[in-house]
């Protein structure tokens, strides 16, 4: 228990990390791999030392995960290009095929593979609200929009699952079977 006389060197900087490094460390697993997501969560409070000043006193959770969001697409972005490079390097490199739905479905499932038919701003909305748990209020500062706009996003998202999902159902459906084809009588 620290001393009420004693003033808080960090600003209470220890208290935001006990409370809040295993949620950021959660956000950017789910997301990612758990050495890079680990990297996310190291950078996000990092981030966070340097601007404590910003942070809402009240809320800093959501700003967590709006700052843990920028990490993750900066640390996707460097992936991304560095795997691009290694393929130059190495003579390998070639245009990404499009995966078909039975491979979709066989890797995760029929919402994995809906949500994978999503933009990343859909996901990221229907994530904050589904796996954080956020309500729209604290999803909006974690998207770094404003309440209305991430509602309408919120709502543009599902509407778009919803639709995603028809598409691969219908697609597993067998197709109807032609009429038979009757002989002329003669």
């Amino acid at each position: 228990m620290p001393d009420p006389d004693v003033p808080d060197p960090d600003g209470g900087f220890a208290r935001l990390w006990e409370a809040h490094y295993a949620d950021v460390l959660r956000y950017a697993a789910r997301r990612t791999d758990h050495e890079t997501a680990r990297d996310v969560a190291a950078e996000t409070f990092l981030v966070a030392w340097r601007r404590r000043g910003d942070i809402p006193p009240d809320r800093p959770f959501p700003w967590l995960l709006n700052v843990a969001r920028h990490v993750l697409s900066n640390e996707l972005r460097g992936h991304r290009r560095r795997s691009r490079l290694r393929d130059r390097l190495r003579g390998t490199a070639r245009p990404d095929q499009a995966r078909d739905v039975a491979a979709a479905l066989a890797e995760g499932g029929r919402v994995a593979a809906a949500l994978r038919r999503l933009s990343d701003r859909d996901r990221e909305a229907l994530r904050l609200v589904g796996w954080e748990e956020l309500d729209a209020r604290d999803a909006a500062t974690a998207a770094g929009c404003s309440v209305k706009t991430f509602s309408v996003r919120l709502h543009r998202a599902r509407r778009r699952l919803a639709a995603a999902l028809a598409e691969i159902d219908a697609a597993d459906r067998p197709a109807p079977a032609a009429p038979l084809q009757r002989s002329p009588q003669l």
